[in-house]
């Protein structure tokens, strides 16, 4: 963030130049809703580029500036968008106006020029993109054919946490939650498992955490196109295609195995394919509505590894945290688990339709912790009206889901953790009630979101029902903290530590 800053003020004298230098052209003054003045050129840039918890500090200058805010980072426009009413406008109303992705140089470079689903600018291949994915990639039998798999990875996990149980040692649930998910990702999406091999597992966490920082990372040349070379003498162009070269690798290794004529023959049967096989029938399928390409399957894996590790870790991560934080719901969900299993060593899937307080659970850690909490930005592709201000098109739009989700308009005690809210009421969280959005809403909501739940209650589940779980020796539950990493997805800060004790029923 300082190199940031430093960045910002050292170009500063360049822009004014070129400001002065370029002739001026008259521009229609639009009238645009409230927001924090910032300085001429740069606008609102420096005031941004240091905050770590980006979601926080507008949904606090919302309560200065209105639920609709405007600001500049540099000549671009930006909206910040705070009240379930004008997320409803922007996500389904006029949907099709907001319903473009920024052309940023970090998420166009990983995402193989925008050949992806999560930053691909809305367009014919993104449509087919999409109805590819849905149909072939994450759909309902899709997902219920990788069932074995979730519960073969959650009885490790169980069987993992039980030997420090046995010896009460303090566990980091970050870590084990994180190196679950990198594991179960792989055995689904690439047909490999890495469990074993140390070595695998730090190189995937390696390639995380470097693609998060890329995708947040700030580039002079997506706000200020001619002094492009800034990014290039600053080396930030050499860190993004470093980045960029290492997760090519890794693509390209899973891609070689799987068109080696030595591997290992798989049945006709579509549901044994992981997705990384369905994508390269697909490109060999002269039928397909869309002509995959390499790049096209590279960009979509990344979508795949990035969303299908990081937010689904986030969320367990975050719903126990809030249950740490709240022994008397912790306890009241442990019941009910215990009580409908009775004596069993895992909890499986077939159970959690029995489960209703588990679902209540996770929908109130959803609305407080969305793992997204400004969704993905998208970008206008027409001129719209929001609150009698007109919008311009290529102006970048945020949904502040974190501000939304704790509206008191919306919601009674909101900021606190409750979750007998969500028992007997038909509060949708899959998109169509705006007073929460934890997987977005419209054209561009989250494709994953049936497989990340299917994920998210199992491993809770078993966690609850396993183990008792308390906080280190001195630590109160007040004092479990919920600050969060910078980043598209809202991870915790610091790792929560934890003590299991093994359930003797």
């Amino acid at each position: 963030m300082i190199l940031t800053i430093s960045l910002l003020i050292s170009i500063l004298p360049i822009i004014i130049l070129i400001f002065l230098i370029l002739p001026r052209t008259n521009t229609r003054k639009t009238l645009v809703p409230p927001g924090p003045p910032g300085p001429p050129l740069i606008g609102n840039l420096l005031q941004f580029s240091s905050r770590t918890n980006l979601h926080v500090h507008l949904w606090q200058l919302s309560k200065t500036y209105g639920p609709l805010m405007h600001m500049n980072f540099g000549p671009v426009p930006i909206l910040v968008v705070s009240s379930a009413e004008l997320a409803k406008e922007v996500l389904k109303t006029q949907d099709s106006a907001f319903c473009s992705r920024a052309n940023h140089l970090g998420l166009r470079k990983l995402s193989y020029d925008c050949n992806d689903i999560a930053f691909s600018p809305y367009s014919d291949y993104w449509r087919e993109v999409k109805k590819i994915t849905l149909v072939h990639l994450l759909n309902s039998k899709k997902n219920q054919s990788f069932r074995r798999i979730r519960e073969d990875e959650v009885s490790r996990m169980v069987k993992m946490i039980a030997a420090f149980a046995e010896c009460g040692k303090v566990v980091e649930l970050n870590e084990i939650v994180t190196s679950v998910m990198m594991i179960l990702l792989c055995r689904t999406a690439f047909g490999k498992r890495y469990g074993d091999e140390g070595v695998e597992l730090r190189r995937f966490h390696g390639l995380l955490q470097d693609t998060q920082a890329m995708m947040v990372a700030f580039f002079v040349s997506d706000y200020f196109p001619m002094l492009s070379f800034i990014d290039r003498a600053f080396g930030s162009i050499r860190r993004l295609d470093k980045v960029w070269k290492k997760l090519d690798e890794f693509y390209q290794e899973l891609i070689d195995e799987h068109l080696d004529p030595g591997r290992a023959k798989i049945d006709e049967d579509e549901d044994d394919y992981d997705i990384l096989d369905v994508l390269i029938r697909l490109r060999e399928d002269s039928s397909c509505s869309v002509e995959l390409s390499w790049n096209s399957i590279k960009g979509l894996l990344m979508n795949i590894f990035i969303a299908g590790i990081d937010t689904t870790a986030a969320s367990i991560v975050w719903t126990m945290t809030a249950l740490m934080k709240a022994p008397n719901v912790m306890k009241k969900l442990q019941l009910e688990i215990r009580e409908t299993l009775g004596q069993k060593n895992l909890v499986d899937e077939d159970e959690m339709q029995k489960l209703p307080y588990l679902k209540a659970v996770i929908n109130e850690s959803l609305r407080l912790y969305p793992p997204a909490p400004l969704l993905v930005p998208r970008e206008t592709i027409k001129r719209a009206v929001l609150k009698g201000y007109q919008v311009e098109p290529k102006s970048i739009v945020y949904v502040n889901a974190w501000a939304i989700a704790r509206d008191p308009e919306n919601w009674d005690n909101a900021e606190e953790f409750l979750p007998e809210r969500f028992m007997n009421t038909d509060i949708d969280v899959r998109g169509k009630d705006f007073r929460m959005l934890p997987f977005g809403s419209g054209r561009r909501i989250c494709p994953g979101s049936f497989m990340a739940s299917s994920t998210l209650e199992l491993v809770l589940a078993n966690l609850v029902y396993a183990f008792d779980w308390e906080l280190p020796e001195g630590v109160r539950p007040q004092d479990v903290d919920t600050d969060s990493l910078p980043g598209i997805t809202m991870s915790k800060k610091e790792p929560l530590c934890v003590v299991p004790r093994p359930h003797v029923g």
